[in-house]
């Protein structure tokens, strides 16, 4: 089944974050890394008062159920050293499932397709790069619901360039 994750950080070095998040997902669990946006640089949202956010969006295959994706998430933000602190802080790290391809999930912890994704564009416009044609909740496709214009929501570039970027900056 196609799993559409979504990664965001804005602790640290961001890019690097992200990079160890799909390789914690993707290294030997039960996940297959299919597609990967770019990295977009987004406002944080909530609390605005923290560093700006470096999102994207990753589609991986699994013969897992929602529930296991969503624990290797909760796994990899656990090995990452993510602590919860409250909703809308900053942080290291923060796995979201989004949507599995055809299923509809709620139950406790654990909604699919995610229910706030229709209303936040850092979430959007990465996906609608991966999967524009994807069937959002509302009936709309992503690609239709994404706005690229929005100037909370910046394409930084693909992942590698963004990590060599930041190994570059610490020199």
């Amino acid at each position: 089944m196609r799993y559409w994750l979504g990664l965001g950080s804005n602790l640290g070095d961001r890019a690097t974050r992200l990079a160890e998040a799909v390789w914690l997902l993707v290294r030997g669990g039960p996940m297959r890394l299919a597609r990967l946006s770019s990295v977009y640089e987004t406002a944080p949202v909530g609390i605005t008062e923290q560093p700006a956010f470096l999102n994207m969006v990753i589609a991986v295959e699994a013969e897992a159920e929602p529930r296991q994706v969503l624990e290797a998430c909760l796994a990899a933000e656990a090995a990452m050293g993510r602590v919860r602190r409250g909703k809308w802080g900053p942080r290291i790290i923060d796995l979201d499932v989004l949507v599995a391809e055809g299923v509809e999930v709620r139950e406790e912890g654990l909604a699919l397709p995610h229910p706030l994704m229709t209303q936040r564009q850092f979430v959007l416009v990465p996906l609608a790069e991966v999967a524009p044609e994807l069937r959002l909740a509302d009936g709309r496709r992503a690609g239709e619901a994404a706005d690229a214009s929005d100037s909370d929501v910046v394409r930084v570039g693909r992942l590698a360039a963004c990590v060599r970027r930041e190994a570059q900056a610490k020199r």
